[in-house]
């Protein structure tokens, strides 16, 4: 129980991760300068350490020798006669469908989490993966080879129980990969928070700059009133300059009588 309950929190550690980020970016309004993201991130995701020599060799020799327990137990699987077992007819279907549901998983689900797991090596929720699905193959395959323990031959249950013991060494060593990579993104999570927090304090605190808007309406002026154009002087008649006025026409003499 405390191993499952160690190679649990991996999922909460890479949750921790993705929400860091996130949260760093909501509690600063200030973007952070560019020579300090390139120090954190690679197209826009949070740096990833390159994967150790140390660990690559120790996971692809855990996976060959996954494999290599996975290939003799489907050919120990197949030289079993649960037909001729001496038991009852229930007995012996729980066990044809138990040793169906293994070959199943050996030959399709396993394959396709080792490649997950080849393509990145220390991913933590591909490893806790491939954890469970030994745990589930290491229940199925102990209750078969109980079975066979009880009804089936000899050879038949020393065959199976190696296969057994290697699927459990394959599970315990995983279960310590689990544990070893957890405590190392709870390291990585807090020296991210370490240089998160340096690389707000250098980002430098400017005022943000005000912008007065004058909404108010200009007092409208009053309309400019045009003066009437003057009138055009009869045809024959020439025009008066202006400031000129016409004399006025010479009274007649009145005549004497003679």
């Amino acid at each position: 129980m405390k191993r499952k309950s160690n190679c649990s929190i991996s999922l909460f550690i890479l949750v921790s991760m993705s929400l860091l980020w996130t949260f760093a970016a909501a509690q600063s309004d200030q973007p952070v300068p560019a020579s300090e993201v390139q120090k954190y991130s690679v197209q826009g995701q949070p740096s990833i350490s390159p994967v150790s020599y140390a660990s690559l060799t120790q996971l692809n020799g855990m996976l060959a020798q996954l494999e290599a327990a996975s290939k003799n137990t489907q050919g120990d699987l197949v030289k079993l006669r649960i037909e001729h077992w001496k038991t009852d007819t229930a007995t012996k279907k729980q066990s044809l469908s138990n040793v169906d549901s293994i070959q199943r998983n050996l030959q399709g689900a396993l394959p396709e989490i080792i490649g997950q797991l080849r393509n990145a090596p220390e991913d933590v929720p591909a490893s806790f993966k491939l954890y469970r699905n030994l745990d589930a193959l290491y229940d199925v395959l102990g209750s078969v080879v109980e079975s066979t323990g009880a009804f089936g031959s000899k050879d038949d249950l020393q065959s199976l129980s190696n296969d057994l013991n290697a699927f459990e060494a394959t599970r315990r060593q995983m279960a310590d990969r689990i544990e070893n990579l957890s405590s190392a993104k709870e390291a990585e999570i807090a020296r991210l928070r370490a240089d998160l927090k340096t690389a707000q304090a250098a980002i430098p605190a400017t005022p943000p700059k005000k912008v007065v808007v004058d909404d108010t309406e200009p007092a409208k002026k009053p309309p400019v009133k045009k003066k009437p154009a003057p009138k055009p002087a009869p045809s024959g008649t020439a025009a008066k300059p202006a400031g000129q006025t016409q004399p006025a026409p010479a009274q007649p003499q009145p005549q004497k009588p003679q």
